[in-house]
């Protein structure tokens, strides 16, 4: 049976998520079809029907899409994201919901309890999740063929998403995003790091604003400290240089080397030990390659493709899709942690394993 999707919030990441659908229905890799869009400009959602065709109906009633959905993804501002999960969730529907979950870590403890209870499948859009590039790194420093793992150095930064592709102002405004780069931009890293290194035991953090925005910080600044005993830096930076749009570099030095990874998707992912430097080429999988898409889409589509074939397989399959939202919500502690000590101007905060 085809599985009937929903579109909440039709802008720029739903954007990334409607091509990557359509790219991913068109190969024949998914038995899935849009068949409703929302938003509160409904002229943007008609523009979404338009491109799956006839079957796909546009509205600004969220009710409207539920009753005629399976699964929806949810690509709204942040501060709307528990309300739209919750009522998904009560209607049985399956849920994708874009990072942050929430504007606080009780909402996203919250929408993980609400789903469930309901027992829907549910993931979240840590999009670094599937990045060729973190994976292989990730499996690399696992194996340990480096050596344990003693320092990672995380450097993120973009400009402020206020402007240029993004076309929209509310991540200037924290009652809608919650919090600045640290929340919206690297909870990604957050992800990333606990993924290689596992629990963070505690977090040291200063935050700083530059842009004028109240609450939404442009700078964060903290240090992270791991179960196993690695200590991580990771800075995350708003800037207003827009000829760079997102920018990360990953570092982990281990005992016997280091691993170097300059992109987040495709690398190369460079290794450094006593022997001649190597560098990988990470591919993503090979019928990404192949993907029906305008070659100016063709770069966001194979980072978003993965990520949304996993989900709508799981979904179909019946089984709890990955990331769901425990991992984001461990994600969120962390996030919640760093902000504290940063408002205790750099004060250590513990966490609670797990």
């Amino acid at each position: 049976m085809t599985l009937r999707l929903g579109l909440i919030g039709c802008g720029f990441v739903a954007a990334l998520h409607s091509r990557s659908i359509k790219a991913l229905v068109d190969a024949g890799l998914v038995d899935a079809a849009v068949a409703a869009t929302c938003d509160l400009d409904r002229s943007r959602a008609e523009s979404f029907a338009r491109a799956h065709g006839a079957a796909a109906e546009a509205t600004d009633d969220v009710g409207e899409v539920l009753a005629a959905v399976d699964a929806v993804y949810v690509c709204t501002p942040t501060a709307s994201h528990r309300g739209l999960v919750e009522a998904a969730a009560g209607a049985g529907v399956a849920v994708f919901c874009e990072k942050p979950l929430a504007t606080t870590l009780a909402d996203a403890e919250a929408m993980a309890a609400s789903v469930g209870s309901a027992g829907v499948a549910a993931q979240v859009g840590l999009v670094l999740r599937t990045s060729p590039s973190y994976g292989r790194l990730v499996d690399v420093v696992r194996s340990g063929d480096l050596g344990r793992p003693l320092a990672v150095v995380f450097r993120d930064d973009q400009y402020f998403p206020t402007q240029g592709q993004y076309a929209s102002s509310w991540r200037g405004d924290v009652a809608v995003a919650g919090g600045g780069t640290l929340l919206e931009h690297s909870i990604h890293d957050l992800d990333v790091l606990r993924w290689l290194l596992g629990d963070v035991t505690s977090v040291s953090a200063r935050t700083a604003n530059f842009a004028g925005h109240p609450g939404v910080e442009d700078v964060a600044a903290a240090t992270l400290t791991f179960a196993g005993g690695t200590t991580a830096s990771l800075v995350s930076v708003w800037h207003q240089i827009l000829s760079r749009p997102s920018g990360r570099y990953l570092e982990v030095i281990c005992e016997r080397g280091m691993a170097v990874a300059d992109s987040e998707y495709v690398g190369p992912l460079r290794l450094l030990t006593d022997d001649p430097p190597v560098a990988i080429t990470c591919h993503p999988p090979a019928w990404v390659e192949g993907l029906p898409v305008a070659e100016r889409w063709r770069a966001a589509v194979a980072a978003y493709a993965p990520q949304s074939r996993d989900f709508l397989d799981a979904v179909v399959a019946g089984r709890p899709p990955e990331p769901g939202f425990g991992v984001a919500v461990a994600a969120h502690r962390v996030a919640d942690a760093i902000y504290r000590s940063a408002g205790d101007g750099g004060a250590v905060v513990g966490l609670a394993a797990g």
